[in-house]
């Protein structure tokens, strides 16, 4: 199984003989980054909002997840959990975390996560290998609440998202912030995360890994 990030909340999950996956695609006139062109048969969305929601970017007739419930799309396992916002002038964006099943490897894609959920809410999500984790919004999870999260989840790896770059123009912190809550002194980046072997999720500790955006 391949992960590969576009910017933001987007990236593409793959895996030979199975649908592929593509989460919140954005729209690059607001986002910044490639304008996304991208093919997929599996499309998840975590919120309204047109830097998570901008499914027309995505070719190949795509099915839509957009909300809570469970689906089983060409051999891949998704459930959606819908994560209750805190605000009191909330609106009415509204997040689902999705939960991504690729065989034994289950991936946690936090969408436009706001505040730390409860213990239970964490226990309810079962074991994760891989988190895609927002660290960089001010006005949602930033990098302490990002720390305090991946501290409860304790995921075999993270995968930051959400967070300032060249190619971004929305108001976001960099990932700097972030590594230093986590205390991280030198970062792994890689073009895209491959799992070869599910056996190396056996160890507990929990590696950072940064992906480079890649063009579209």
């Amino acid at each position: 199984m391949e992960i590969f990030w576009y910017g933001h909340s987007c990236f593409r999950l793959v895996e030979r003989g199975k649908a592929s996956v593509v989460t919140d695609p954005f729209d690059s006139t607001i986002a910044g980054y490639t304008p996304l062109k991208l093919k997929s048969e599996i499309v998840t969305v975590s919120c309204d909002d047109p830097v998570h929601n901008y499914v027309k970017a995505v070719k190949g007739d795509p099915f839509l997840i957009n909300g809570p419930g469970e689906f089983e799309i060409g051999g891949v396992f998704i459930t959606g959990m819908q994560t209750t916002p805190h605000k009191k002038d909330f609106s009415g964006l509204r997040n689902t975390l999705y939960l991504i099943e690729f065989g034994s490897i289950t991936v946690a894609h936090l969408g436009k996560l706001d505040q730390v959920p409860s213990q239970s809410d964490i226990e309810s999500l079962g074991t994760v290998n891989i988190a895609l984790v927002p660290v960089g919004d001010g006005n949602g999870l930033n990098a302490s609440k990002a720390a305090e999260v991946i501290s409860m989840l304790e995921p075999n790896i993270v995968i930051p998202m959400q967070y300032d770059t060249p190619q971004s123009t929305l108001d976001l912190d960099p990932l700097s912030k972030f590594l230093k809550e986590m205390g991280i002194t030198q970062l792994e980046t890689m073009e895209s995360y491959k799992v070869t072997n599910p056996i190396a999720f056996i160890e507990e500790e929990t590696h950072v890994i940064a992906l480079d955006p890649k063009l579209s």
